[in-house]
């Protein structure tokens, strides 16, 4: 029986950037795909490709892929990736030039499209409302502040890729799922109306796409024994036939692939399991079973699939304002009462300033920072408190009303510290997120393959 290997080589963009490699080197698969994508993702990229036009992509795929080339070649291996971001054609050119500096003879595809700011308005004009998913207010309050939008899009160009015989397939905004989907549908040949065969792909892909968050990385059940944690192997998907799977990880790594890890990957982001909605297919997991075959070996089986939606959704990251964040640390006697007076001092200083705040957060770390309200106060006299005070404002020059304030209330002006953090404090961006759909035709995607 046919087995496709697909692993999944990176879970977000600053991920380990060995673990490709280790899994080109270490193992045998047919497929490594790379996912360096979020929403927030795409707002940095935008970013980085207005400050220098040749930017805007993740640049650590580049320096995983000339470790990766002789391995690839040698035992046959593609590798798909969103490393492309906001410049798809950026990333290609250097993806060009590591496979020239190689000596390697292969073939390069890559995907357009999904960057869709440009006719954002065309679509307003057009009577596309572009409401929000969770509110329905309109688009149209935040298009002034637009900094990106791109579309989540599924197999049919990836495809297009793999049939043009692409060994490294470069990619925008796809769905973290399709890039596991579409060698499966490659391979196999499923048909486009095979909901559960497709399913099967988007099961693999969301096992996958978060890195060793499913071989004990960030894992919940029984982490103080994970092993080799410092060196986690990452996922590898077995597939055979539509609605089974097998998970396991890289040969000769620390971590594990148990049923409580898969549990927990598989329910990761995961609003309704009986339909979890991609370009692509309706995916319910809603009847799945996990069972453990032998050591890091899961059997997944029971996925089956739905009629894929009418729309696509497309995130769009916008300015919302911006942030300045201070961290003031107080020491033993009386560190908590100390980090709170600070605190008071702010408030006031800001309030003579005039400060117009959207928000204004005050938390201590140490005590409440991560759990907030949910936090007991703590009657005990701690050794050490950080009071984290941050405002954010529409403009960046109401939010730099805070940096004089912090020097003089951690040093001189304030009750007494224990050392001060850093300098003066810098106002930065902060990028929301505003999703929405839109009808499929109004996208149109083009691949390509190139020879290199």
């Amino acid at each position: 029986m046919k087995t496709i290997r697909i692993g999944g080589g990176q879970g977000f963009w600053g991920d380990l950037n060995d673990a490709p490699i280790t899994m080109a080197k270490q193992d045998n698969v047919d497929y490594i795909a790379c996912d360096y994508l979020a929403e927030l993702t795409l707002s940095i990229m935008r970013r980085q490709q207005e400050r220098r036009p040749e930017a805007g992509y993740a640049r650590d795929f580049i320096t995983a892929l000339k470790s990766m080339l002789p391995d690839l070649k040698e035992k046959g291996t593609k590798v798909i990736t969103n490393a492309g971001g906001m410049n798809v054609k950026s990333c290609v050119e250097k993806v060009k030039e590591a496979i020239k500096e190689s000596g390697l003879h292969m073939k390069v595809g890559y995907v357009l499209g999904d960057d869709v700011k440009d006719i954002i308005p065309k679509l307003r004009a057009q009577g596309i409302s572009m409401a929000h998913m969770d509110t329905g207010e309109n688009i149209d309050r935040i298009l002034p502040n637009m900094v990106n939008a791109n579309v989540y899009y599924g197999v049919e160009p990836i495809l297009e890729c793999l049939e043009g015989g692409a060994d490294i397939i470069i990619l925008g905004r796809s769905t973290d799922t399709a890039m596991f989907e579409a060698p499966l549908i490659h391979e196999f040949g499923w048909k486009k109306d095979d909901w559960t065969a497709k399913a099967t792909g988007i099961l693999a892909g969301h096992l996958c796409e978060c890195g060793a968050q499913a071989t004990g990385g960030n894992y919940d059940y029984d982490w103080r024994n994970v092993p080799r944690p410092e060196f986690l192997g990452y996922p590898i998907a077995e597939i055979s036939e539509p609605g089974k799977l097998v998970l396991t990880k890289t040969r000769n790594t620390g971590g594990l692939v148990t049923p409580q890890s898969v549990k927990e990957q598989l329910m990761y982001e995961i609003h309704d399991p009986s339909k979890y909605i991609t370009p692509d297919v309706i995916a319910d997991f809603s009847n799945i079973t996990v069972a453990e075959i032998e050591r890091d070996h899961v059997a997944v089986n029971g996925v089956t699939g739905h009629p894929a939606p009418d729309t696509l959704k497309l995130c769009v990251g916008y300015l919302e304002g911006y942030r300045n964040i201070a961290y003031l640390p107080y020491s033993w006697p009386n560190a908590l009462e100390k980090a709170k007076m600070a605190a008071e001092i702010l408030d006031k200083r800001m309030a003579m300033k005039g400060l117009k705040a959207i928000r204004t957060h005050v938390d201590y770390l140490g005590l409440n920072a991560l759990h907030g309200p949910l936090a007991p106060e703590i009657e005990a006299d701690l050794n050490e408190v950080v009071l984290r005070y941050a405002i954010m404002t529409e403009t960046k020059a109401e939010a730099l009303k805070l940096t004089p304030e912090i020097a003089p209330v951690s040093n001189l002006n304030g009750p007494a510290q224990g050392c001060f953090f850093g300098g003066r404090t810098k106002p930065s961006e902060v990028f929301a997120l505003w999703p929405t759909l839109i009808p499929r035709d109004a996208v149109k995607l083009t691949s390509y393959v190139e020879e290199v």
